[in-house]
């Protein structure tokens, strides 16, 4: 069999940004306005086969609703970002936010982690929308808190995130955030979805 086709070279499935989106006092306020919801535990599964395993996930996490007034340059911010970052990495058809950002806080105390992990199910039973494009934010400032590294695709890719910056990444890749030794460490979580791909 010959190989006809290919991906175009500009196609790539993970970036992370240059400069910052978020400058510190926008992430402070969103810190802040994470922790003004109602907390939870992070479960593992989707859909109605969520369930808690403290094994493979221990974090706590919120939503920030859409209609939340003083987050809401934060969603315009992502949307323009993520819809960018399709179009000069992913090529990736119909993205656009549709669920509400997810606030996950790691406590370093309990040694907070999210163990390998696809964002995209492979059996998509749970979307549509199917999440094409996830994107993470740091919003701690790295002084204030130790491990909590996140690795894409295989052990020691360490994506290099610094407070303010997204990276964005194809939902379908695996990853894992490494336990939180020391401090607290706050970040934001959205999916850009769309219909199945083709």
């Amino acid at each position: 069999m010959r190989i006809l086709f290919t991906e175009p070279a500009w196609k790539s499935y993970g970036a992370l940004t240059e400069t910052p989106i978020f400058t510190p006092e926008q992430c402070d306020l969103i810190i802040k306005e994470g922790k003004s919801f109602q907390p939870s535990r992070g479960l593992i599964g989707g859909g109605s086969n969520n369930k808690l395993d403290l094994n493979v996930r221990l974090s706590t996490l919120s939503w920030i609703p859409y209609e939340h007034e003083p987050t809401r340059f934060m969603y315009s911010m992502l949307e323009r970002d993520g819809k960018k970052a399709n179009r000069n990495h992913f090529g990736f058809d119909e993205v656009c936010l549709n669920e509400q950002a997810q606030f996950t806080e790691y406590d370093g105390s309990t040694g907070s982690h999210y163990g390998w992990h696809m964002d995209s199910g492979i059996t998509m039973k749970n979307q549509p929308p199917v999440r094409k494009i996830s994107a993470i934010v740091l919003l701690s400032d790295l002084k204030d808190f130790e491990g909590g590294n996140l690795e894409l695709d295989a052990e020691g890719k360490k994506i290099d995130l610094k407070r303010g910056h997204c990276f964005f990444f194809a939902s379908f890749l695996r990853h894992r955030l490494l336990p939180v030794t020391k401090g607290i460490r706050h970040s934001l979580v959205v999916w850009f979805g769309g219909s199945p791909f083709r």
